[in-house]
């Protein structure tokens, strides 16, 4: 009986004729199947491209190599919203710190707006790949007003420019670094000064390094050599002064006798 099913089998299968294709087969002989191949063919001569021009134009190579690592660098090291909210509050915390007639008076303002416009939900980020923008809004992304929802009254894309206030590259803030210089220095207080007493010149190298020895000098504790030379100077003097007090006495008594 089994001998009699396969030999069954084999005369169905050859009265049906060719076996059909396998469906890998169809899959690769199909419209999509040929786009794909096509686009990998044209990815393997692009890069057997590259790799032939760059062999015979090292210095281009590099140049667009660099181009390439320098553009990656920037994009890996942008800082994002995050960090941009961790250096205000650092620096707010800072300026926290010293007395209002010590902070400058322009550090504290920039400083103090960027604070008030983020309590108010109006910053806002925007990556541009290799840097960041942070930049005001009119209205917080919550408000439920039409002049908040409505894209026709939305601020245009030319007022953007006037709307920057920092610039975020290469993990840094530059704004608000640059506002934070000499923060601790109140200009307010020596503007009614004479224009040549506003500015001081830069030490000479013969008083900063007077001054590194004066106060190297301060570290060291005084010898306890000299003090008591001094206190056996003075002893000596009282019993100087002693011995001149009793001469006088004995002459005296030498007359009387």
């Amino acid at each position: 009986m089994a001998s009699l099913r396969v030999g069954r089998r084999m005369f169905s299968a050859a009265a049906a004729g060719p076996v059909p294709s396998s469906r890998w087969l169809r899959l690769k002989n199909s419209k999509a199947g040929v786009w794909v191949r096509g686009l990998v063919s044209d990815y393997i001569a692009a890069c057997r491209e590259i790799v032939v021009g760059s062999w015979e134009r090292p210095l281009k190579a590099s140049a667009y190599a660099s181009v390439l690592a320098g553009a990656w660098a920037c994009s890996y090291t942008r800082p994002d919203r995050s960090s941009f909210e961790a250096t205000l509050l650092e620096y707010s915390n800072r300026l926290g710190l010293l007395s209002p007639w010590i902070r400058s008076g322009t550090t504290d303002g920039h400083v103090q707006s960027l604070v008030k416009l983020r309590n108010e939900g109006r910053l806002r980020h925007a990556s541009l790949g290799v840097l960041s923008l942070v930049y005001r809004s009119d209205h917080d992304l919550d408000t439920t007003l039409y002049e908040a929802q409505c894209s026709s009254l939305a601020a245009p894309w030319r007022e953007l420019p006037h709307r920057i206030l920092d610039v975020g590259f290469v993990g840094r803030w530059w704004v608000l670094d640059s506002k934070m210089k000499d923060y601790d220095i109140n200009e307010d207080e020596f503007k009614h000064l004479p224009p040549h007493m506003q500015v001081s010149p830069p030490p000479s190298v013969q008083e900063v390094e007077r001054s590194e020895r004066l106060h190297k000098e301060s570290w060291v504790s005084p010898k306890m050599v000299e003090e008591e030379d001094e206190t056996d100077v003075v002893i000596r003097e009282e019993e100087s002064v002693g011995e001149e007090g009793q001469i006088p006495a004995v002459e005296e008594k030498q007359a009387a006798a």
